[in-house]
């Protein structure tokens, strides 16, 4: 096929179908009425020879070629974007822009108090919005442009995104102060003996610590289940519940949790704390320039005195 007799603009609305799935929202994104984009997609197959996508009860669903093109069309796209619409540099202290993050609770108390620190004095004007998306909305959030910067321990961004290591995460164990198991190392007898509180983490992976932990034949008399950190504090110093939770969070230097903490007794990886972002910012200064600050000064290691 000679490229100079193709309408770019028929890839764009193909990158639309794959992501949206209906004709009506691409419509409305592109600002067109329905049958211009039916038409669009009636000179794609007739272009490309296949039939792309069928209508079926969710959506148009891509087919196999499709799918096989999906990829490389998406990252031509991006790059032609960013070639056409970045500017030339960024100036961090004039600049209005606001960029929004994917980060978890963990995130949000350990990581954004320092990167509001950095911001107050150096880049006044730039604002952040904090999401929770996971799973399959991150990352069509992501793709869309919907969603700058994604931090934290995320499993399911693979294809067409970057990804940086920012620190290792291991666990400790946390209970109230006046804890029985207070003051000296944790025992593994110690450890099944207890009851426990387990956070869910929903759309994390930090599911993966409790995985490792039954993997390893333990057995764990939980008495409660919650869907983040928030709330663990008030509910560990009221009770006898134990928690397996990231070191970040008994950190001297920040203490987001008033808890004693023992180092753990079963003996769990470091896992691989990221930050993520989508091939469409990748040379995008402003991007490039948040991505240094959160790596470089505003997720350092973990540091914590074990018992």
């Amino acid at each position: 096929m000679d490229l100079k007799h193709f309408d770019l603009n028929l890839l764009v609305v193909f990158d639309l179908l794959l992501k949206e799935k209906k004709v009506s929202a691409v419509a409305d994104q592109l600002g067109l009425g329905q049958p211009a984009v039916s038409r669009s997609l009636k000179r794609l197959r007739t272009l490309l020879g296949d039939e792309l996508f069928h209508r079926t009860s969710t959506g148009m669903e891509p087919t196999a070629y499709a799918r096989q093109l999906a990829a490389p069309i998406s990252a031509a796209l991006a790059a032609l974007g960013d070639a056409i619409s970045r500017s030339a540099s960024f100036d961090p202290a004039k600049s209005h822009r606001t960029f929004t993050l994917r980060m978890s609770d963990i995130g949000e108390i350990y990581i954004l108090p320092r990167l509001l620190g950095v911001l107050a004095t150096e880049a006044p004007g730039v604002g952040i919005t904090v999401v929770r998306d996971h799973g399959d909305a991150l990352k069509a959030g992501m793709e869309a442009g919907r969603i700058d910067l994604a931090v934290g321990l995320i499993d399911t961004l693979e294809a067409g995104f970057f990804r940086r290591q920012i620190y290792k995460q291991g666990y400790v164990c946390v209970f109230r102060p006046g804890h029985r198991l207070a003051g000296r190392a944790m025992s593994l007898d110690d450890f099944l003996s207890a009851e426990h509180a387990v956070v869910t983490g929903d759309g994390s992976g930090h599911a993966r610590i409790d995985d490792l932990i039954e993997k390893q034949g333990i057995q764990r008399n939980v008495r409660l289940r919650v869907p983040n950190y928030a709330s663990l504090e008030r509910l560990l110093n009221g009770s006898d519940l134990i928690a397996t939770v990231p070191e970040a969070l008994v950190q001297p230097n920040i203490s987001p949790l008033s808890l004693a903490h023992s180092r753990h007794p079963v003996p769990l990886p470091r896992l691989s704390i990221d930050e993520f972002w989508h091939a469409r910012f990748h040379r995008d200064p402003g991007n490039q320039w948040l991505r240094e600050l959160i790596a470089v000064r505003c997720a350092l290691p973990p540091v914590v005195a074990a018992t």
